[in-house]
């Protein structure tokens, strides 16, 4: 029963019988990992106050082939989530993004760079940038990591140019092309289309020194939701709850 360690981000924690609980995470060295933190709803637990979504931790456990749950042994606490939950909207976009790696991460397979996108995300939202800025630049990397959505330079299909004879995501919803190629599909805007270029060399920290208009990010965000959708075939729960929940608050609720 080898013992590993490595840094982790918490995705998912849930009650087991009594006393425990299961515990997802996506760590920087194995990939994502399920475990159970043994006493941990006890009072005096050694877990207490370190088993929040999000929350990045030195995870300890024990790992035993044949066994879908590892044994965690212990949770360090680096960075805190805390900041996330204090208003609704960060308690819903941290499922969210949380839901995304549950999703896309690999079980045991490392993948440093969907680890260190996870990472930039939540700094940047405990660091005040804006969240559908943060929200729009994740979604779209997550698919882009995983083979899904690459930077839409030219046409797929024939190769042309997309800045010189427009773009269109095809009817399928699978990939972005040009308007002649995917004739019947939804336009894209050349916005859109810079947007999604720009974030292929450009950081998150730097994006947030720009604005961007509602208007832009809700499109980029039906782009980035129409490619997801097709290839998961189905919608993920987190941003139907977000989006219903949203919606219904008053005009100046929650929303920053």
């Amino acid at each position: 029963m080898p013992l590993r360690s490595s840094e982790a981000i918490l995705l998912d924690v849930y009650d087991l019988h009594e006393y425990d609980r299961i515990v997802t995470m996506l760590t920087r060295e194995f990939g994502k990992r399920r475990g159970v933190a043994r006493g941990s709803r006890r009072r005096f637990s050694r877990f207490t106050g370190q088993l929040q979504p999000l929350d990045k931790v030195r995870a300890t456990w024990f790992e035993k082939e044949g066994r879908d749950l590892d044994r965690i042994s212990s949770l360090d606490t680096l960075r805190s989530a805390d900041g996330l939950t204090k208003e609704l909207e960060g308690i819903l976009l941290s499922g969210y993004l949380a839901e995304h790696m549950t999703e896309f991460a690999q079980e045991s397979e490392e993948n440093d760079r969907l680890y260190r996108l996870l990472d930039s995300a939540v700094e940047a939202l405990l660091g005040g940038v804006d969240s559908d800025l943060v929200a729009r630049y994740f979604e779209a990397w997550v698919l882009r990591l995983s083979g899904l959505f690459p930077d839409p330079f030219a046409c797929p299909h024939c190769e042309r140019s997309l800045n010189d004879v427009g773009a269109a995501l095809d009817p399928s919803s699978e990939a972005i092309m040009c308007r002649d190629c995917g004739s019947g599909g939804t336009p894209v805007s050349a916005p859109a289309l810079e947007f999604f270029l720009r974030i292929s060399r450009t950081s998150l920290h730097d994006m947030s020194k720009s604005s961007f208009s509602p208007e832009l990010l809700g499109e980029c965000e039906e782009i980035s939701g129409r490619v997801r959708r097709t290839f998961l075939q189905h919608e993920l729960k987190s941003h139907r709850v977000m989006r219903e929940t949203l919606a219904g608050l008053p005009a100046g609720g929650q929303r920053k």
